[in-house]
């Protein structure tokens, strides 16, 4: 018997044991595992057996893509299900991968054949959680953990919609290892994929994250699969934020978002309104932006709270904005506006559980954290947004008429953004446009 050890995190192979990956870098990640080698053919292929066809005889249409029946689900993958597409979904326990993947099963069962095949849960489970939802549809449903009983299934059914929940339970019969190890999900994968493909049928794939958040498993998962998405988002709070980390078929900029009910997810298609429900006027410290999440732009509010440091080093903490960002931003503040920031505690909080990588986030940082510095409020019903350099400058940003109207409709009077932006405006907008065009401007948008 052959064996070697894999990395747990990449999926990288040496012949012996190291503390450290020598490819990614983690920590006791290699464990040893046996070799799978696959029986290969001896009889040889013909020359010329490989048949190519030309892109201008390929007729695609909107008859390749599934709708699955929730709007924000088929935004994310870029206008609904590809046929012969493998998407892997991750996400933190509870976030709601199942439930999701089961209401699009009952959705796609309407009128197509649809599987959910379960290593996790009895079929009884699955269809006590389907009555609980309210979930319609004849959807077939097998409790089945071996993967090449599974693809013989496919081939003989011919579905229109697989499900495989999950793929760290799913196992081959050739390999010893046990399932969930890198050799079995590798090759449990590849064997999707390949029947996705020959057989022209859609698999989603839900798949275990680690304790990073990241997907279990080695990176050549996700690499082989056409589609990676994730659930982000407090388990706590009622809404949970899809992300496409890669997409084959669509952009990686769309957002989906979803509500978490007794009937199961429901797509919220104004995250404007959800994320600035409840905000308090008139408090210093908080501050409303608008970033672009693919096509559409999106409103949240960012607070930000100084105080006086109770250490020796000053405590910086951020939720929902990018740690490294926020530090620079303090210090530009603090060396170009004369803000002293240095002896004092920051701590910076993204309302809704949406996480703000955009740059032009960075002035409304700026404006939150100036406010809760010298505690006064911006002004009334007012957003911000532009990009900081680090010579203090506020920078342009993309699509500042799509983010002014987003604010218009949600009856915002007052914008503060860069100059450069501000000359594309229409002039006779509904909003009043404040300038800005170095951090010491920033004065402007608080109260007097």
């Amino acid at each position: 018997m052959k064996t070697a050890y894999f990395c747990k995190n990449c999926g990288e192979s040496t012949n012996k044991w190291f503390g450290r990956c020598p490819s990614c870098g983690e920590w006791n990640s290699l464990s040893e595992e046996e070799v799978f080698e696959k029986k290969r053919s001896s009889k040889k292929s013909p020359i010329g057996s490989i048949q190519s066809v030309s892109l201008d005889n390929i007729d695609v249409n909107e008859e390749h893509r599934i709708s699955t029946g929730i709007g924000e689900l088929d935004r994310v993958l870029g206008g609904g299900i590809v046929k012969g597409s493998a998407v892997l979904i991750g996400g933190e326990p509870g976030a709601g991968k199942s439930t999701l993947l089961l209401q699009v099963c009952g959705n796609v069962s309407k009128d197509k054949k649809a599987v959910y095949f379960t290593g996790e849960e009895s079929i009884v489970q699955i269809k006590m959680r389907a009555n609980r939802l309210g979930i319609e549809g004849d959807i077939e449903v097998a409790n089945e953990t071996d993967i090449e009983l599974i693809i013989e299934h496919i081939i003989k059914s011919k579905p229109s919609f697989v499900v495989i929940d999950s793929i760290q339970t799913m196992s081959h019969s050739q390999i010893s290892s046990s399932p969930g190890s890198v050799t079995q999900v590798r090759e449990c994968s590849s064997m999707l994929m390949y029947v996705a493909k020959q057989e022209n049928i859609p698999v989603f794939i839900v798949g275990h994250v680690n304790k990073d958040g990241a997907i279990a498993g080695p990176k050549v998962m996700e690499h082989i699969v056409d589609a990676v998405l994730y659930f982000e988002g407090d388990r706590y709070l009622s809404y949970r934020i899809l992300r496409s980390a890669k997409n084959r078929f669509g952009s990686t900029n769309e957002l989906g978002m979803f509500e978490m009910t007794s009937n199961g997810l429901i797509g919220v298609s104004n995250p404007s309104s959800v994320l600035l429900e409840g905000i308090a006027s008139d408090v210093p410290g908080s501050c409303v932006t608008s970033i672009i999440e693919g096509s559409r732009p999106i409103m949240a509010e960012i607070q930000s709270l100084v105080s006086k440091s109770a250490f020796a080093t000053p405590r910086r903490a951020a939720a929902g904005f990018d740690y490294n960002r926020a530090n620079l931003l303090i210090a530009v503040l603090e060396k170009r506006a004369g803000y002293h920031l240095s002896a004092l505690d920051v701590y910076i909080n993204v309302v809704g559980g949406i996480k703000m990588d955009e740059p032009a986030a960075d002035l409304a940082l700026a404006c939150s954290i100036v406010s809760s510095l010298l505690d006064k409020p911006l002004m009334d019903r007012s957003i911000a947004f532009g990009e900081i350099g680090l010579g203090g400058e506020i920078r342009p940003v993309r699509n500042a008429d799509m983010r002014i109207k987003e604010a218009i409709a949600m009856g915002y009077k007052k914008c503060f953004m860069p100059k450069a932006n501000s000359k594309k405006i229409d002039p006779k907008s509904e909003i009043e446009i404040i300038t800005a065009s170095d951090i010491s401007d920033i004065r402007k948008i608080l109260t007097r």
